[in-house]
């Protein structure tokens, strides 16, 4: 059987860090910022944690390991 490969999209957005948790980038932050209040902007700055329920998921995409 052939190796699982890496989704390439789910390795650009999420990042494991070394406790097994899911780190990425909050939604909301490419664009149209205008019209968002600067405490809006303000807490969308800097990395989130994934909820625990979606990390395998998460873990099964990028290196067919799932926690």
């Amino acid at each position: 059987m052939p190796k699982m490969k890496t989704h390439k999209a789910t390795k650009k957005r999420f990042r494991i860090t070394a406790n097994g948790k899911v780190k990425h980038r909050g939604a909301g932050t490419s664009h149209l910022a205008v019209r968002m209040s600067q405490k809006r902007k303000r807490n969308l700055r800097g990395t989130r944690v994934l909820a625990k329920c979606d990390q395998a998921m998460i873990h099964k995409a990028l290196c067919g390991n799932s926690y």
